[in-house]
This record gives structure tokens, C-alpha cells and sequence, in this order.
């Protein structure tokens, strides 16, 4: 999946903005938000028609639109693909997030999984993990900095899918090569740290933020080790982020 040669474009750091941000340069007319409209429009014989009316539905909650949208996660389309997919991040459902854990297994498009991760974490069903946890160990940059996100969301809400969720996450912030995925892991594991008691697993984490503020190589993850640390009011931690300003290493 990751050896096509239209990913290594998605690849490179610069690619990691939102997807449908690029559809903005398509020259077509936003069609109206009323769903009554919209809802046939999903099945227009059109891709452009089929891709605006799913982009309506990333705004608009209608129960209607799901089992359609659904369909869409198989259109032969990528950009209908990814504006079903974050479509389904607004109107979720059981059915919607299998589907989606399905199509983010075999979609060789690197933008559609990234708008699938972000669409399961929206989705916040705790069968999202497994997949997940896998996206952000071996998928490429811009679908792990979303993974990592996604992980945080949905594992806050149950003590053991915390305690899963950490590991991954810590072994992401020391080795993933992209720094802002490294910074996502260090935003996730502060997130998940103030649902977490003082136990073994809180302590395995503070110390993989503590080791990203005092040895990651790039000022911006030290940055958001940083801002996790502080989020989570740690003592030790922030009795070295004193320490390392009193020194002026940060």
C-alpha cells in the first residue's frame, strides 16, 4: 500500500496539511447546506457533484446520509473517498465506523486514510484502537500525526484502553524520523497523562517527556514535550523544566 508513487508526494512534511483543503482549487459551485438536496446529490452519476454533497455532509449531522456515504468509501474517486470519509467523522455510527476501519486497511490513497483516522477518532468507538495503533506505527507521516491524535481522543474515555494507548505513543515520541509526528505523541501522551493515576505506566510516561525536552534534536517537539508537561502539572516535570531554563538549554 505505501509503495505506490503517488504517496511519496504525500510523504514529505509539507504534505500534512488537510485534504480538503486542496479541493478549495476545483471550479465548481458549493452547492447550499440543505440536506433534501444533498442527500440524492450523494449518488449523482457526477464525481463532482458526488464529492461537494459528501463535503456538505463534514458540516451537517443527518442519520440519512450515512449508509450513503458508507457506499462512497468505495468510489473510484480519491476525492470523494476523502470527503465520505470525514463526512462519516460528523455523522457516526456502529455501521460507520466498521466501515470505516475496513476502507482504512485497504485504501492505497494516502489522503483518504488520513481523513479516516481522523474520522475514527471523531467517532471515538474504542474498536478504532487496534487499527490505529497500527496506522501509527506503519503508515506513512501525515496518517501517523493524525493517528496519534486519534488515539489520544477515543483512549481518555476507559483506564484500559489508557493503559494500551501509551505504549505506542511513547514509542512514537523516541523514534518515529518525523518531528511533528514526535510532537502529536508528546500532545497524546500529556493528553492521556491527566486521566492517569500515579502509577508505573504515568511514571513510563513522564519520563519519555522528560527525555524529548532534554534530547529530541527538534526545538518544536521540545516545544510540545514542553506544553505537555505543563498541561499535566507534574512536579518532576516541572522542576526540570525550571532547571533546563535556569540553565538556558529551553
Amino acid at each position: 500500500m505505501q509503495t505506490d508513487d503517488d504517496l511519496s508526494v504525500i510523504e514529505s512534511i509539507e504534505q500534512l496539511d488537510d485534504p480538503l483543503d486542496r479541493l478549495e482549487t476545483i471550479d465548481l459551485e458549493v452547492p447550499s447546506a440543505d440536506p433534501e438536496e444533498m442527500l440524492p446529490k450523494l449518488s449523482d452519476e457526477d464525481p463532482s457533484q458526488r464529492m461537494l454533497a459528501a463535503r456538505v455532509f463534514c458540516e451537517l449531522e443527518d442519520p440519512r446520509s450515512i449508509p450513503l456515504l458508507i457506499q462512497l468509501l468505495d468510489d473510484i474517486c480519491p476525492l470523494v473517498r476523502v470527503s465520505a470519509a470525514y463526512a462519516l467523522g460528523r455523522n457516526t455510527s456502529p455501521e460507520a465506523i466498521s466501515a470505516l476501519i475496513d476502507s482504512l486497511e485497504r485504501d492505497w490513497n494516502g489522503y483518504v486514510r488520513k481523513g479516516i483516522v481522523w474520522a475514527l477518532g471523531n467517532g471515538s468507538d474504542r474498536s478504532s484502537i487496534q487499527p490505529l495503533t497500527h496506522a501509527l506505527r506503519t503508515d506513512i507521516s501525515a496518517v501517523r500525526l493524525w493517528a496519534a491524535s486519534s488515539l489520544a481522543q477515543i483512549a481518555k474515555r476507559e483506564y484500559e484502553d489508557t493503559i494500551a494507548t501509551m505504549p505506542p505513543l511513547i514509542e512514537g515520541l523516541r523514534r518515529d524520523s518525523v518531528a511533528a509526528v514526535r510532537g502529536n505523541c508528546a500532545w497524546a501522551i500529556g493528553q492521556l497523562c491527566r486521566e492517569l493515576p500515579s502509577n508505573v505506566v504515568y511514571a513510563t510516561a513522564i519520563d519519555a517527556l522528560i527525555e524529548a525536552l532534554v534530547e529530541d534534536e527538534d526545538y518544536s517537539v521540545k516545544e510540545d514535550a514542553k506544553s505537555a508537561l505543563l498541561r499535566v502539572g507534574d512536579t518532576r516535570g516541572m522542576q526540570m523544566i525550571e532547571d533546563l531554563e535556569l540553565e538556558g538549554i529551553i
